[in-house]
């Protein structure tokens, strides 16, 4: 099987799981996309998947689909990005509308509700543990201090100001570029005076 080939049979066997897998919506689809792309396949690197994320939420619809998009877009251009989109919303749909009458006529059912019920303790954990990586990756970047104001302003931008998410992913986007410039002048500066010195 020629490599090209072989990409696509990781784009569909990835998607495919994160598709059918991903009960409860966006947030619980998340932390299997990142284990699919980063350590299964590692298609991409831990800190570009946050960029993806965060330019992902900023966008408007569903933020699985474009994840998906932008990942096989990323490994084969355009036809990788269809071939991912359909392979994570395909089997879902299917399985959808097979199992929409069974599951309307159990919706009283007990047992249903317990299953439902078991999943959400597994969505937030998953969802915790993927905030906790995050925010390492951030106290290294950026350090603990830096790391805690960033996360506090984000906070109340989002929560008590009511800023549309796109504008602060935006503002935060912007920052790290400006951090990045500031980290890496400063870098060079320190080089150069090692350099003059020796």
């Amino acid at each position: 099987m020629s490599k090209g080939m072989c990409l696509y049979n990781e784009l569909v066997m990835g998607m495919v799981r994160t598709g059918i897998l991903g009960y409860g919506g966006g947030p619980s689809v998340i932390p299997l996309i990142r284990y699919e792309a980063v350590i299964r396949y590692q298609w991409v690197k831990d800190e570009e998947f946050g960029e993806i994320l965060a330019l992902a939420n900023a966008l408007p619809g569903p933020i699985a689909p474009k994840m998906a998009a932008y990942l096989g877009y990323r490994k084969k251009g355009a036809p990788g990005a269809i071939v991912a989109v359909l392979a994570h919303i395909l089997p879902t749909s299917v399985a959808m509308v097979a199992l929409l009458g069974a599951l309307y006529a159990l919706k009283h059912s007990k047992v249903v509700a317990g299953m439902i019920g078991a999943v959400r303790p597994v969505i937030a954990v998953m969802l915790g543990l993927m905030a906790y990586e995050f925010a390492e990756k951030t106290w290294k970047g950026l350090g603990k201090v830096w790391g805690l104001v960033s996360a506090l302003v984000a906070f109340l931008l989002l929560t008590v100001i009511h800023l549309n998410q796109a504008i602060v992913v935006a503002v935060f986007l912007a920052y790290g570029a400006v951090h990045l410039k500031l980290c890496a002048s400063i870098m060079n500066r320190r080089r150069g005076k090692k350099g003059a010195s020796s």
